[in-house]
């Protein structure tokens, strides 16, 4: 890929009054948890079953109604103890303990009827699981798809795959999952990461949002923001898993994926913000910004 000139779109701030201006749609009295909007989470391997775990609470966390996970055979089951509130489905793995790639055939009906679908967490992105999430996305586009961690890398060979979701689409790399999606260096990514996520917007017709010190959330349509105010503790194992678990939840109770983005990104840093003053700035655990969200959600 060339290079291309540095982004001269300025980004626009995200910040607690620009998203009172696109608020989280707000269920009313009287909904259910199906008004709510169901999440299904795809993911997780033998050595990475907390993984799921994170984000499927992190969705129910955001206000989703229903949580549905997909995740090997073997764990499964420890998954559904440990997320009781989610129906857990055991999908065939291979020898390496990842899920095999025939798996899709078991996902047509609950893919059919889900409100946000988010495929990564727990994945490492092996040529097994990179062939399982091209079959997922082959599939006739249903609802909003958001890709994460190992899922990223079934990007590499055809990043344009995702246009088919008419924009309806989000991923959450770090630097070095764009730079493996786009087929550049890291330091290209980290050196100019505005440019970079515009470009992988407009590429992939999705919105993207690049993790970094500040996170860079693009559209197809060239529109940035930046959020700025995270801290090096959100730099911790599971934390991208709980945002991009928000993000599916958000759009499960009737965000755009736009708006979820933002809202995703700053609920995950403003709940980061929120433990650094009670623990210190390193030191707490992903799994602590999961009872964050909804205080930050309604302002407390």
């Amino acid at each position: 890929m060339q290079k291309s000139p540095r982004s001269k779109v300025d980004p626009i701030r995200v910040t607690r009054g620009l998203l009172d201006e696109w608020p989280v749609p707000n269920p009313s009295s009287d909904d259910d948890k199906d008004a709510r909007g169901r999440v299904l989470v795809i993911g997780g391997c033998v050595t990475l079953p907390g993984a799921i775990v994170l984000a499927g609470i992190a969705a129910l966390r955001a206000g989703a109604g229903k949580l549905q996970i997909a995740t090997c055979r073997s764990i499964a089951p420890l998954v559904g103890v440990a997320v009781p509130e989610a129906l857990s489905l055991g999908l065939d793995e291979t020898a390496d303990g990842v899920i095999a790639p025939r798996s899709t055939n078991a996902l047509d009906e609950l893919i059919a009827s889900t409100d946000a679908l988010l495929v990564g967490p727990g994945t490492k992105g092996n040529d097994d699981e990179r062939l399982f999430v091209n079959r997922i996305l082959a599939m006739p586009p249903r609802s909003p798809v958001v890709l994460d961690a190992g899922a990223l890398y079934a990007l590499v060979d055809n990043p344009a795959i995702l246009r088919a979701c008419d924009g309806n689409a989000v991923i959450t790399p770090h630097a070095k999952e764009m730079a493996g999606i786009l087929g550049v260096d890291v330091a290209e990514v980290t050196s100019d990461p505005a440019t970079i996520a515009l470009m992988a917007a407009q590429t992939m017709n999705a919105v993207v949002a690049l993790k970094g010190s500040e996170t860079f959330i693009a559209t197809p349509d060239a529109a940035l923001y930046c959020y700025d105010a995270g801290d090096v503790g959100l730099a911790t194992s599971g934390s991208g898993d709980t945002l991009a678990g928000i993000v599916a939840g958000l759009i499960a109770r009737g965000s755009t994926p736009l708006n979820a983005a933002l809202w995703a990104v700053f609920l995950h840093g403003t709940a980061g913000n929120r433990l650094a003053k009670r623990i210190g700035r390193v030191g707490y655990l992903a799994r602590e910004l999961l009872d964050e969200i909804p205080l930050v959600l309604r302002g407390a």
